[in-house]
């Protein structure tokens, strides 16, 4: 109750101060471009101020917050996570003539919670899925034929016991049926258990704890006072972390936007700047899309493009590129999407620096933006749970056959676990963009305000891998497990 009220206070501290509408820049009500004292912003000066110092700064800050939540990590909602929200206000309350600060906030439903997994009293590692209800069933195990996606694949003899459902094809929900306690094994675990299941009945002991709750949360919004209010150039991250800290996934993202806003106010701009912090990203990008469904369509046509900063420290990391162009994954963005990509894979360039590609496929806060407001999209990325190739390790270095973060959605995602150098690197792109920007659009289509909702090509839905997520973002196949009707089941 005590940060409710002090949040509440710190709202009405930054939101008070109205906004100037002096004589404006270019004929648009509250640009305040023409009088400004301040240069133009400059990338070159823009990139020059930014330090290592100051993202371990922020780091750190985000590792104590993680620390004063009960879970220990920073999930929507939470203390650490609310901490982190309160954290972000007052940085840019430090500035209050040159941002306007909102915090929109909205209720989600949040789930956590443990498992553990015994099988023959052999203890095996498990995690519950999302949104799992407690449970604690002693049965026999039973394999479901095929991938569990139709009724007929459970047969009779499930009924009572554990099922073993194998990872593929259709959502989890249609696997699991009925609200019942569900977990998940890994691919090994699972075909070892299918092996022992062959030759002879297995017993099983499930333990799910979980808790869900609908908790209050916030996004942040903090747009530049000056510049054109009707060309909008906005970027985003998610705030939210899943286990521990999430200094990488995604205080990496975040943080660079904290200290390229700090870096602007030297500055002024020709379009306004709209710096944006997404709550409950790791649950569906529901802040995001809670902020973009409850835009209004005249403002919605205002955002003339978005730019997604979600890890981009990974410790063996790939300078990943959102495909805009769709020459490389054939998932083409709005008509605009394709110069932001160009813009970044330029800018590695003159930094004599390796890119890659990386699929529009939706997996992170910018999918909304696509999907409802057809708003042309792009951004950075280093990898989270996919392999590093022999090809990219002799490109950039850094380990191949091992994941891009290894401690992706793990305690160890700390300030000890990034790439400084390449969030440092990374953090000069974001403010590469945001210059080059926020001085023109040239070549950007004017946005009107949307007829209907934009329908985009067939993205995947979900965020990252979650081990305890409802969609595999990779297609891959695994053994997990998971509940069916009033049983329990592993899949």
């Amino acid at each position: 109750m005590r940060f409710l009220t002090a949040l509440a206070l710190l709202l009405s501290l930054v939101s008070a101060a109205p906004r100037p509408d002096g004589p404006p820049g270019d004929g648009t009500k509250g640009d305040t471009s023409a009088t400004d004292p301040r240069p133009l912003v400059d990338s070159a000066r823009l990139q020059k101020t930014l330090t290592r110092k100051a993202l371990l700064d922020h780091a750190s800050k985000l590792i104590e917050f993680a620390k004063q939540d009960p879970e220990g990590n920073r999930g929507f909602g939470g203390v650490g996570h609310n901490l982190t929200v309160q954290y972000i206000a007052k940085w840019f309350a430090q500035w209050p003539d040159y941002y306007d600060v909102k915090l929109q906030e909205f209720v989600e439903l949040y789930s956590a919670g443990t498992a553990a997994l015994s099988v023959e009293g052999e203890n095996l590692e498990v995690t519950e899925f999302t949104y799992s209800p407690s449970g604690k069933p002693t049965a026999e195990l039973a394999a479901v034929n095929n991938l569990g996606c139709e009724a007929a694949d459970f047969p009779p003899e499930v009924d009572g016991r554990i099922a073993l459902i194998s990872r593929g094809t259709c959502e989890f929900g249609l696997k699991q049926g009925p609200y019942v306690p569900t977990a998940g094994v890994s691919q090994e675990i699972g075909q070892a258990l299918l092996a022992d299941l062959a030759a002879g009945p297995v017993v099983a002991s499930l333990d799910i704890f979980s808790v869900n709750e609908n908790r209050t949360t916030y996004n942040v919004l903090a747009t530049t006072k000056g510049g054109n209010q009707d060309n909008v150039v906005q970027l985003g991250g998610h705030t939210d972390s899943i286990v521990g800290p999430g200094v990488n996934d995604n205080g990496s993202g975040f943080i660079a936007e904290l200290e390229v806003a700090k870096a602007l106010t030297r500055y002024k701009v020709n379009n306004a700047v709209r710096f944006s912090f997404w709550s409950a990203e790791e649950f569906g990008l529901l802040g995001a899309e809670y902020y973009v469904k409850n835009l209004p369509e005249s403002e919605l046509a205002k955002i003339r493009l978005y730019l997604n900063f979600d890890m981009i420290a990974s410790p063996n990391l790939v300078y990943f590129i959102y495909d805009g162009d769709g020459s490389a994954f054939n998932l083409t963005g709005p008509a605009g999407s394709d110069q932001i990509e160009h813009l970044f894979t330029d800018f590695y360039k003159r930094n004599n620096l390796p890119s890659s590609q990386t699929a529009f496929d939706g997996r992170s806060d910018y999918g909304p933006f696509l999907e409802i407001g057809n708003i042309p999209s792009g951004g950075l990325f280093t990898g989270a749970e996919g392999i590093k190739t022999a090809e990219q390790a002799a490109l950039y270095g850094g380990v191949a056959g091992e994941a891009y973060d290894p401690n992706y959605h793990g305690k160890g995602d700390d300030f000890n676990n990034v790439d400084i150098d390449g969030w440092l690197v990374n953090t000069k792109a974001v403010a590469h963009s945001v210059a080059t920007y926020a001085r023109s659009l040239k070549g950007f289509p004017v946005r009107e305000p949307p007829a209907g909702n934009f329908t985009a090509p067939a993205r995947k839905r979900h965020v990252h891998l979650h081990e305890r997520g409802e969609f595999n973002a990779l297609g891959e196949r695994r053994v997990r497990a998971c509940g069916h009707g009033h049983k329990v089941t592993l899949f």
